[in-house]
C-alpha cells in the first residue's frame, strides 16, 4: 500500500513539473506566427526571450521566480522589458498542464505553450556569476540587487543582466546549446544588444567543480574569458 501510494504521489509530482524549454504557440486561440517566444523553467526560476521570427529583432524579455501547484501558477518577476511596473509583483494564473502543453490564463488572456524539451545535462540549472578573471586574478563577485544570471534547461539557455531594485535592465541573449566532453557551445538565436549576432556559435571549455561552473574561452569580441558561475539558489540572497 505504501509503495503504491509513493508511486502515485511521485507520478503526480512529475506530471506537474514544467522544467525544461517551452515555446508560445497560441494567444487567445490565435496562432503565434510572427514572433518566436521561448520560456525556460528550472530550479524555481524562469526566463522568457522573444524576437521577431522574420527579422530576428529582439522584442522583449521577462523572468523571475515561479511555482506551479495544481492549477495555480504564480510568478514574481525580477525583470520585464515591457512593463517595469510588474517587477516585484506576484501574479497568479490559472494553469492547465496536459502532457507537453501548458495553458496559462489571467485577466482574460490565454497563452498556450508547447514543451520543446525536458532533457538535462551537467549544466542544467539556474546560475549566477560569482567570479571573473581580470589581469590573471580571479575577482569574486557577490550577487545582490544587480546580478547576471544564466538559466539552462531543455537544450536552451538565456543569460540576463539586471537590477531588480532599480528595475534597470542591462541586456539578454539566448538560444540553444550543447555541453559534452568538457566543451560548451552556444548557438545564439536572439540578442538584445545586437541582432547581427544571431546565428553565431561560441565554444568554451567547461568544468563543474565543487558545484560551480568554470567557464573558459574567448568572448564574442575575441577577448580571453574565464568566469565562475554558482547555483543561483545557493549564491544569491535577497
Amino acid at each position: 500500500m505504501y509503495t503504491l501510494f509513493s508511486l502515485l504521489f511521485t507520478t503526480v509530482l512529475f506530471a506537474q513539473s514544467i522544467e525544461g524549454s517551452w515555446q508560445l504557440t497560441h494567444e487567445n486561440g490565435e496562432l503565434v506566427a510572427t514572433k518566436e517566444v521561448i520560456a525556460i523553467y528550472q530550479d524555481g526560476y524562469f526566463a522568457v526571450g522573444a524576437k521577431e521570427a522574420r527579422t530576428n529583432k529582439f522584442l522583449y524579455a521577462s523572468g523571475g521566480e515561479y511555482s506551479l501547484r495544481g492549477k495555480a501558477y504564480t510568478e514574481t518577476q525580477d525583470f520585464n522589458t515591457n512593463s517595469s511596473q510588474r517587477i516585484g509583483m506576484t501574479m497568479t494564473f490559472k494553469a492547465s498542464l496536459d502532457d507537453d502543453q501548458l495553458e496559462l490564463n489571467s485577466g482574460g488572456t490565454t497563452q498556450t505553450w508547447q514543451r520543446r524539451s525536458a532533457k538535462t545535462d551537467a549544466l542544467t540549472g539556474n546560475w549566477v556569476i560569482t567570479g571573473r578573471e581580470r589581469d590573471g586574478n580571479m575577482n569574486t563577485m557577490t550577487p545582490g540587487d544587480r546580478r547576471t544570471i544564466k538559466i539552462l534547461s531543455g537544450g536552451r539557455f538565456q543569460w540576463v543582466a539586471f537590477n531588480s531594485a532599480t528595475k534597470e535592465f542591462s541586456g539578454t541573449g539566448g538560444g540553444t546549446y550543447s555541453a559534452q566532453n568538457g566543451v560548451y557551445t552556444e548557438y545564439i538565436t536572439f540578442f538584445s544588444r545586437d541582432d547581427s549576432r544571431v546565428g553565431a556559435n561560441l565554444q568554451f571549455q567547461f568544468e563543474v567543480k565543487d558545484g560551480k561552473w568554470h567557464h573558459k574561452g574567448n568572448s564574442s569580441k575575441g577577448d580571453p574569458l574565464y568566469e565562475v558561475w554558482s547555483p543561483y539558489g545557493e549564491a544569491y540572497k535577497k
